[in-house]
């Protein structure tokens, strides 16, 4: 019977007609089958500690100029990265060795690098800490390359930790009579627990009774639903909030400041409903959206635009006893087409699901999507905020 009824519909429609079926359709239904179940989950809470972070407890960005030696002649050419000569020659007459600053340096092992960390907060002298080094002339590889002693700075332009050791590069390249192979990036490699850390960052954490929550997202229900859940764990007055980020909390004394912060991050908060939010991403054609996502009623006409122009060379030979010449020119052939528009009339929604369903019906593709959702933001009928990366 299954059969005798699937053979009529391929009468009806023909095979292409299911044989045409995209790959992005089968992700649509994937992604609406994903949501479905994921909206009928409650959602669950959340501790504090990845809710907000603490006030003064921060990591902070460290940099430093350094020289990478030992590359297979895969280094600068010092013809045209000049600052690579003068750090070598400044280096050299720190070491004790005496160039002229005229010196014309030919060299291929040695490549000038920027090296980047980032120091954590509580960070003691002696602490190792992983670097990025990255080239900053033109280099070709860091593969197998030595980073010099090179000390590493914060804003504050004080030393904070110094970095040595050797490169591992996740890339490799080769290349040969004007034939070259790269695979991923050659020109960036890590030190792991390359730096070490020779001063701290002074911290007020332990000097004030009170202390600063600030959440990640402000939200002035979360914030309310952050301080109920602490009042209702430490007491009554306990904490307060400033705005819509950060809440004031009274601390015990300090050497139980710390015993007091480890309960106070595993506390459970069920955060509030977020903002209605899409992220558009114009490059890829990505389309993300939240649960809180709702549209009211509207129709959207979907058709798609096609130009192709294909060029191709026209030969006009001369006749056999003439003195002509040969002569080559183009000829362009250009054709529009214009697929008939649909429209659709998308009922109002009150979830993620609604929304994908109603879009995923006039079979656009993401690149399409950016242009509906935001002529239905635009018409007031897309009720989100609409943020394109």
């Amino acid at each position: 019977m299954a059969t005798a009824k699937m053979n009529s519909i391929m009468k009806t429609y023909g095979k292409n007609h299911f044989t045409e079926i995209s790959s992005l359709a089968r992700i649509m239904r994937l992604l609406l089958l994903m949501t479905l179940l994921l909206s009928n989950n409650p959602s669950h809470a959340e501790r504090i500690k990845d809710l907000a972070t603490i006030q003064g407890v921060r990591s902070n960005q460290l940099i430093g100029y350094g020289l990478v030696v030992g590359l297979d002649g895969t280094g600068d050419m010092t013809t045209q990265t000049p600052f690579t000569v003068q750090s070598i020659i400044s280096m050299m007459q720190q070491l004790g060795v005496n160039l002229p600053t005229t010196s014309q340096l030919q060299l291929k092992n040695v490549a000038a690098v920027m090296v980047t960390t980032s120091l954590p907060a509580f960070a003691q002298p002696g602490q190792s800490l992983d670097v990025t080094v990255s080239s900053m002339g033109n280099a070709k590889s860091l593969r197998g390359g030595t980073l010099l002693m090179t000390p590493l700075k914060g804003a504050d332009n004080q030393v904070y930790a110094i970095a040595q050791g050797n490169l591992v590069v996740g890339g490799v390249g080769a290349s040969a009579n004007g034939s070259q192979a790269q695979i991923n990036h050659l020109s960036v490699g890590r030190i792991s627990d390359g730096a070490t850390v020779e001063r701290t960052v002074p911290s007020g954490f332990s000097q004030d009774n009170m202390i600063s929550l600030e959440l990640k997202d402000a939200d002035f229900s979360t914030a309310t639903l952050v301080v109920d859940a602490i009042n209702k764990r430490f007491g009554t007055g306990t904490a307060a909030a400033q705005d819509a980020r950060v809440i004031k909390i009274l601390g015990p004394a300090s050497q139980n400041r710390v015993s007091f912060m480890a309960a106070l991050e595993t506390l459970d908060v069920k955060p509030a409903q977020t903002y209605a939010r899409i992220i558009l991403n114009a490059r890829t054609g990505s389309v993300v959206m939240n649960q809180s996502v709702s549209l009211d009623d509207c129709a959207v006409s979907h058709g798609n635009l096609s130009v192709v122009i294909n060029t191709s060379p026209v030969i006009s030979q001369p006749g056999a006893l003439s003195s002509g010449q040969t002569v080559v020119a183009q000829r362009s052939d250009i054709q529009i087409e214009k697929e008939p528009g649909k429209v659709l009339k998308l009922q109002g929604g009150a979830s993620l699901n609604d929304v994908i369903k109603a879009l995923n019906a006039i079979g656009a593709t993401p690149q399409d999507l950016l242009a509906i959702l935001q002529a239905m933001k635009a018409a007031g009928s897309l009720h989100a905020e609409l943020d394109i990366i």
